[in-house]
């Protein structure tokens, strides 16, 4: 038997991934743990028994789950590929043109490539599926229509292009994702069940109510425990993600995880020399539970070369602590109070653009206002400099206001319908940036303005969701037109302006995918900085994301979003774990508070490169109330873990609560961190050992954990650890 006939056996960081390659499309024979060495014999015998048995009443060849699997193969769930030319060629049926190119990598991983032709569609469809070093799997396929098509005058429309990987029976529980406006990624369980669970999402982009991360699971899965397979799909547009099992199964698999760009009627029509890209789904496999998951996916993010290197700097944005009162003098002081405390980057948020006094008027008119600003921006960002900080500002370039000159000039500009404007949200309208005209003014207003001011760093809003996102120049669709020219102006705006930082902002957490974070530094997770809501809201933001890409603020003691009153350890400790900001008016804080604010960036400075570098790690808790978030180094001799109260419970006293991650045969020394001021406790004496540092092995503090002192509800503890033999 010749190599190329032999099964492919991938590996990489405790995973394998087995291809039969010998079928009409490449099929997955196993994803999951690491089979170790296998030879000849032993792929070959996996292979074997890949066939399944033929039940009554059923296809009289085995059933086979290929990686594109269509009505060919007899699969009766959701098809890999769909499409039609003028309501013909319907029914798919690819095969292998050529030997499929496999490409090892040093790191571990690979790469397999096939080309596959189909002679029914009369289309070309290359297949990428990648195995990375940190043991993710990576799907993309590219649809092209060739130059020689009989039929050049009709365009073949692509209905939808899904990534399938085949799931075991033992995989029953879902967990993902949905949420709203200042709510985002609350996770919802459900049982796998025959059928679809499909969530298809129309809004132009992720929404607050993503899947974000859906994951299959072992019964009962948890943090820290539990076998998963998970997929992100990575894409700023329109998307589809979908759990599916049938009775018959998915060939020796019992259902399928997948999912892809969710392509509206008429959006990708392919003419002959034409072909489109599908986005990259991206697939994980842990034994370790939901914290192996995002681990596999932050240790891939931090291996990218465009990873933010430099430590974040710590932030003022201007929005909650001034809004729309655009005044110099007030400003400038609020400049001196963030130096004072240590921050580092100043960000001058929404309102000072021309006709920007509130959110009705202005946007896409990206001129400074100069009855605002007489000087322009240059007396504000001279300060900010002097200062020693840099100097960020906030666009929203994907929208445009009616009550603007660039609307009243360029109507045709809208992505909208020609019979009228389309539905106002937030008072706001699309700008099709696939327009070309649109793009380059976009484009040269931005530049101008990073040039003018040196900016250091963007705040890219997104304020609404795409409803009738039609092209005026066409009639199209322009959902999937406006993902990869938004794609594009940002790629330009980088290239042009190398070091440039970009924040992904989109009411606050609605675009958080990997296909905007290859072309931006951060997120920002929600626009409610509320603490008892942001525990949750960033714990799942980074199930996908690490620590240092998530935007996580300080504000007032009255939230903005919700009214709740917090205390101000609390508020620093949720926000102390990524890449910090404040976002509260220090003009009017005192120097007490002040005080405890510079103490606060002092400490989070010191374990910066931690949260930069190191594993987020969830404990296991049996209180929904509580909750244990940590981050260890990769020596495990440095930790730092929040211990958070959102409520009450039922029980007296907290008890014993475990610290994950630490090595079991290292001693640590454990603090209570001070410098965040000192959080409300029900009880009338907290356990001793808060009151002085104490040596504890780590198999205890892993296993058995500490007496947690009981916090009053909406209060936060901050422990750091260090090993006694650092």
């Amino acid at each position: 038997m010749s190599p190329q006939e032999l099964p492919v056996h991938l590996r990489a960081a405790g995973v394998s991934l087995v291809l039969d390659v010998t079928g009409p499309v490449p099929s997955v024979l196993h994803w999951g743990a690491d089979l170790g060495d296998l030879d000849a014999a032993d792929l070959e015998a996996l292979r074997a028994t890949d066939l399944t048995e033929v039940p009554n009443n059923a296809p009289d060849d085995p059933r086979r789950l290929t990686l594109l699997p269509t009505e060919r193969d007899m699969w009766s769930g959701t098809p890999g590929f769909a499409g039609h030319l003028a309501g013909s060629r319907t029914t798919p049926r690819p095969w292998l043109a050529a030997p499929v190119r496999v490409t090892e990598a040093p790191a571990g991983g690979g790469t397999l490539e096939a080309d596959l032709v189909d002679d029914v569609t009369g289309l070309e469809i290359g297949l990428v599926v990648e195995l990375t070093p940190e043991g993710l799997v990576l799907v993309r396929h590219t649809v092209r229509r060739p130059t020689d098509d009989a039929d050049a005058a009709q365009p073949f429309d692509v209905g939808g292009v899904l990534a399938l990987l085949p799931l075991p029976a033992r995989a029953t529980e879902i967990l993902d994702f949905t949420g709203r406006w200042a709510r985002e990624r609350q996770p919802q369980r459900l049982p796998v069940v025959d059928g679809a669970h499909r969530r298809d999402v129309r809004r132009g982009k992720p929404g607050a109510d993503s899947p974000h991360v859906q994951m299959v699971g072992t019964a009962g899965f948890a943090n820290r425990s539990g076998e998963v397979w998970a997929l992100h799909v990575a894409w700023s547009g329109d998307t589809s993600w979908l759990v599916e099992r049938l009775p018959e199964g998915a060939g020796t698999y019992r259902a399928v995880l997948g999912g892809g760009e969710l392509l509206r009627a008429g959006e990708i029509r392919l003419l002959p020399g034409e072909e489109y890209r599908t986005p990259t789904a991206y697939f994980a496999w842990s034994d370790r539970g939901a914290d192996g998951i995002a681990d596999r996916f932050h240790r891939h993010l931090r291996a990218r070369a465009v990873h933010p290197a430099r430590p974040r700097p710590v932030i003022v944005n201007t929005w909650e602590a001034v809004y729309f009162d655009h005044r110099l003098e007030p400003l400038l002081q609020l400049v001196d109070r963030a130096a004072e405390v240590g921050v580092e980057r100043f960000v001058l948020d929404d309102g000072w653009f021309v006709g920007r006094r509130n959110d009705s008027a202005g946007l896409g008119d990206w001129t400074v206002d100069r009855v605002i600003w007489p000087e322009g921006l240059r007396p504000l960002v001279d300060h900010v400099r002097a200062r020693g900080l840099e100097f960020g500002l906030w666009f929203e370039p994907e929208m445009v206001n009616l009550d603007s000159e660039l609307a009243r000039t360029h109507p045709d500009w809208l992505l909208a319908p020609a019979p009228g404007v389309g539905p106002a949200s937030r008072h706001q309208h699309v700008l099709n940036v696939a327009h070309p005209d649109a793009f380059e003014y976009l484009l040269r207003s931005i530049s101008d303005l990073v040039t003018e001011y040196d900016i250091a760093y963007l705040k890219w809003d997104h304020n609404r969701e795409l409803h009738e996102a039609v092209s005026r120049v066409d009639g199209r669709p322009g959902v999937a037109a406006q993902t990869r020219a938004v794609y594009a102006l940002l790629d330009r705006l980088r290239e042009r302006h190398p070091g440039l930082e970009i924040e992904s902002c989109s009411s606050g957490g609605g675009r958080v995918d990997l296909g905007i974070l290859a072309r931006t530094d951060r997120v920002w997770a929600s626009d409610c900085i509320d603490p008892v809501e942001r525990v949750m809201i960033d714990r799942w933001t980074m199930q996908l994301l690490p620590p240092e890409l998530v935007g996580m603020h300080v504000g007032a003691p009255r939230s903005h979003t919700t009214g709740r009153v917090t205390d101000l350890p609390l508020r620093l400790a949720t926000a102390l774990l990524g890449h910090v900001g404040v976002e509260w008016n220090l003009n009017e804080r005192s120097p007490d508070e002040l005080a405890v604010l510079r103490s606060w960036i002092e400490f989070h400075k010191n374990i910066r490169p931690l949260i930069a570098s190191g594993t987020v790690v969830h404990a296991d808790l049996a209180d929904p109330h509580t909750t244990v978030t940590g981050i260890v180094d990769a020596e495990r001799s440095h930790a730092v873990f929040v211990w958070s109260r959102t409520s009450t419970s039922a029980a007296t006293q907290a008890g014993r609560v475990p610290l994950p991650g630490l090595a079991p045969d290292r001693k640590y020394v454990v603090r209570v961190v001070s410098e965040l001021g000192e959080p409300r406790f029900t009880a009338r004496v907290a356990p001793p050992w808060t009151g002085q540092p104490l040596v504890v092995a780590g198999a205890v503090l892993g296993s058995v954990g500490l007496p947690m002192p009981t916090l009053a509800p909406a209060q936060a503890m901050v422990v750091e650890l260090r090993a006694a033999d650092a």
